[in-house]
């Protein structure tokens, strides 16, 4: 029997999402928005490229959560997307409130769902999503990690003019400004990139600049779109995360996820590396730190608590 995933939201993310699993045939699709229209339209306009393409799954278009029953994964990527000038802040009070609907939607009609969220602000997005479902901690999970990672190493090897497939890397942390590029953890062709500088192959401004344009890649792209927000790089680590857990591929992947003391943090969603397989997060994956990594993780752990604390005082639910 085919798999299903439910979109909620079928914006830019929610259409590329739709999109990219049916190119890879992962699962049948419903398409969720409040404007059913262009849910619809959307479905209609993938579905009609399936002979081309040569994929066979039924996609369809819906404003009703009935129609996303007994999904095996939801991708929630609706909420207003951050325009030019606002930060992942100023997008809170709203994107709560559009959570909170989704959140009573889908604990209803799919309570065994593996839950990807890709709301912003992320972590505290995906936090309220939890409390508001009630739904198991390691089925509901933040998109954040992955498309951090890949623009870290993008940005690399365009400065390196190297292969992506060569360098290794993990951003972790909020999704955000005070988000952390573990500079420890980063291999271009197997060897440390910190070793790359002290060979004089990468100069340390290079590198600088990388991690620095990394914090800022969304903003990057939303100046650039002036109306609109980055949606393929998201989509493509959405449906990676989707993967993973439908295909029990057990993949170790940077994702926004539950801490309870790990990385000295209680009760709190975090980007961090799991292991995502058929039961959700099967595990939180523990890496050594060194000192500058673990002052900079703290520095974000800070700014995900103060945000949540302000999530807090819109509503006094998440308390």
């Amino acid at each position: 029997m085919k798999k299903k995933i439910s979109l909620i939201g079928a914006g830019q993310i929610g259409g590329t999402l739709a999109h990219l699993i049916a190119l890879k045939e992962l699962a049948d699709v419903v398409l969720f928005d409040v404007a059913e229209g262009i849910a619809k339209g959307k479905a209609l306009d993938i579905a009609q490229s399936s002979s081309v393409e040569g994929f066979n799954i039924n996609i369809s278009g819906t404003n009703n959560y009935e129609d996303t029953k007994d999904s095996d994964v939801i991708i929630i990527t609706a909420g207003v997307p951050r325009k030019a000038g606002m930060t992942r802040d100023d997008l809170l009070g709203i994107n709560l409130k559009i959570i909170k609907q989704v959140a009573d939607g889908i604990k209803n009609t799919s309570p065994n769902a593996f839950v990807i969220c890709i709301t912003n602000p992320l972590d505290v997005i995906v936090m309220a999503l939890q409390k508001y479902s009630g739904l198991p901690k390691n089925m509901v999970v933040g998109m954040a990690g992955i498309l951090d990672t890949s623009r870290f190493k993008y940005f690399l090897s365009q400065e390196l003019n190297i292969s992506v497939k060569k360098i290794e890397s993990l951003v972790l942390g909020g999704h955000g400004d005070t988000m952390v590029s573990m500079l420890n953890h980063t291999k271009v062709d197997g060897k440390l990139v910190l070793d790359l500088i002290k060979e004089g192959k990468l100069k340390k401004e290079s590198l600088d600049r990388i991690v620095q344009r990394t914090k800022s890649g969304g903003a990057e792209i939303v100046k650039l779109l002036e109306k609109g927000s980055a949606f393929y790089a998201p989509a493509a680590s959405g449906v990676e995360m989707a993967e993973s857990y439908l295909k029990d591929l057990k993949k170790q992947l940077p994702c926004a996820a539950h801490l309870k003391g790990e990385y000295g943090v209680n009760n709190l969603y975090l980007g961090v590396p799991v292991i995502i397989g058929k039961n959700g997060i099967e595990k939180i994956v523990t890496i050594d730190l060194n000192d500058i990594e673990k002052k900079n993780l703290e520095h974000s752990i800070s700014a995900v608590k103060e945000l949540f604390d302000a999530a807090k005082k819109i509503d006094s639910f998440l308390g």
